[in-house]
């Protein structure tokens, strides 16, 4: 009797402690993520949300004073300082978004449906566009100052032995904005590519086999099968892409300095990104630069809804 008693006693113990394995497994894998998340993500969102609220001085932690909106009220009152280099800086966020994103879109997929196909040697060009990608920022900006300054700049080099008259790209519009939108596009072309690639190899041949014996051709195949497939995969390469040129900042950081300088305040390459750096980090105003962020993040999130719902796939 007291044998029966101890097995069935080690049977729930057993069963106790697999029930509780298994609920504290998912949570196991969580943890780590959800740590870095909260220290990395959490709070310094929420850190810099109340930091918007103050007059704030990294330098002088100790003197700072609450003035709960005011650093708002500044960027959308003409006549205060902030008003025309917030306004300047993010007006030209937008003209590198719209710059950029088309043919950050555009040129990826077409090289994903050509990658797509058995050309030779795909696998290595496959590589080829991805490799920019591996680069940081900041030596993307480096090898864009190199290639297209004014002089000895390998662009102007090379167009100079030819025998034209090579453009100041880096110091007069719209030379500036041509060189920052052709090195973006060079480091981030490969990155679409992938996912838009990822995507093509997921689409059924036999769509494409049965369209070809019906007479389909290979444009009517590609309005009428890849394009309404893809369409998920092109609003998420579209949102993310307009999220990454919207924070825009190595490349007319190291190439133009944002410049060159316009008088009415900021400069014609400077972005928002830019912008927000100089008012926290040379001006000292961290208050500013936050609630400068905040104004940012909630347009861009307004342009990642607005995406969403235009392009959405409808049941």
């Amino acid at each position: 009797m007291a044998a029966a008693t101890g097995t069935a006693e080690q049977v729930a113990q057993r069963r106790f402690h697999k029930r509780t394995g298994n609920t504290l497994i998912p949570y196991l894998f969580i943890g780590p993520h959800l740590i870095f998340f909260l220290v990395f993500v959490a709070y310094p969102f929420f850190y810099g949300l109340y930091t918007s609220f103050f007059q704030f001085d990294f330098l002088r932690p100790n003197a700072k004073a609450f003035v709960g909106l005011e650093n708002y009220i500044k960027l959308f009152t003409p006549g205060t300082i902030q008003f025309p280099v917030f306004w300047n800086a993010l007006g030209n966020t937008l003209e590198f978004v719209l710059m950029s994103v088309p043919p950050l879109v555009i040129i990826p997929l077409l090289l994903a449906v050509l990658l797509n196909t058995r050309v030779p040697g795909r696998n290595f060009f496959r590589g080829l566009y991805f490799a920019p990608w591996v680069l940081s920022a900041a030596v993307v900006g480096l090898l864009g100052f190199w290639i297209f300054q004014s002089q000895g700049g390998l662009v102007n080099y090379y167009l100079m032995r030819l025998g034209l008259t090579p453009p100041r790209w880096l110091s007069t519009m719209p030379w500036a904005w041509v060189a920052i939108v052709l090195m973006t596009i060079w480091w981030t072309v490969g990155f679409n590519m992938i996912i838009l690639l990822a995507a093509l190899q997921d689409i059924p041949r036999q769509l494409y086999e049965s369209a070809s014996l019906d007479g389909a051709t290979n444009w009517q195949q590609f309005v009428s099968i890849t394009l309404p497939i893809l369409r998920p995969v092109m609003v998420f390469v579209v949102i993310i892409t307009i999220i990454a040129s919207f924070n825009l900042f190595a490349q007319p950081f190291f190439m133009t300095n944002g410049g060159p300088a316009q008088a009415t305040g900021g400069g014609a390459t400077e972005p928002v990104m830019l912008r927000i750096y100089r008012e926290g980090f040379e001006r000292n105003q961290l208050g500013m630069a936050a609630a400068m962020s905040f104004v940012v993040a909630t347009i861009m999130i307004a342009f990642s809804y607005t995406n969403f719902r235009l392009f959405r796939t409808r049941d």
